[in-house]
């Protein structure tokens, strides 16, 4: 029986990051058609993921291979397929770590990890230049997509919370 139900939650583990790793591909896809995905100025939606980790552990590896997916399947430099899925494994964690002291604190490892890591490979990956400006507008895309759309979504899921993520502890704050 024991064995059966340790089955049973690692099949929920891993249908849940496959799950969160095809979503961010498709929404990365969604904002990349709409211009927003990569560059400069980003607002990528499936960013808004990156609150999940609140929820799950699944959502560490889900994320990591989105957006490794993502930046391949769109067509990113070198650089960006590394490092990208590297900060968004590091927001990840961050949330993950965070997720027992205060729901207001999902957001921030992953906006923190981006507008660090990502000026860095706008510079050195596409040559966009200057980093002061594209650590401003690359916080300003997460603060959009981590902060806003984040927050939205972890609220919306809260209410389901043991329905979507049952293998979890419910989460108090």
């Amino acid at each position: 029986m024991k064995n059966q139900k340790v089955e049973s939650g690692n099949v929920l583990f891993l249908t849940h990051a496959a799950v969160i790793a095809a979503l961010y591909v498709v929404l990365t896809f969604l904002a990349n058609a709409l211009g927003l995905a990569n560059g400069n100025i980003q607002v990528r939606f499936s960013e808004a993921l990156t609150v999940l980790p609140f929820f799950t552990p699944a959502a560490i590896p889900g994320l990591y291979i989105g957006c490794l997916l993502a930046n391949i399947l769109t067509g990113c430099a070198l650089p960006d397929i590394i490092f990208g899925p590297l900060a968004t494994l590091i927001g990840a964690l961050g949330t993950w770590l965070l997720r027992r002291h205060s729901k207001w604190l999902a957001p921030i490892p992953p906006i923190l990890a981006n507008a660090v890591v990502v000026p860095l490979v706008l510079l050195y990956g596409y040559g966009i230049r200057p980093l002061w400006f594209s650590v401003v507008t690359v916080t300003i895309g997460e603060v959009i997509s981590c902060g806003v759309f984040g927050m939205v979504l972890l609220f919306a899921l809260s209410k389901y919370r043991r329905q979507l993520f049952p293998e979890q502890d419910s989460v108090t704050k």
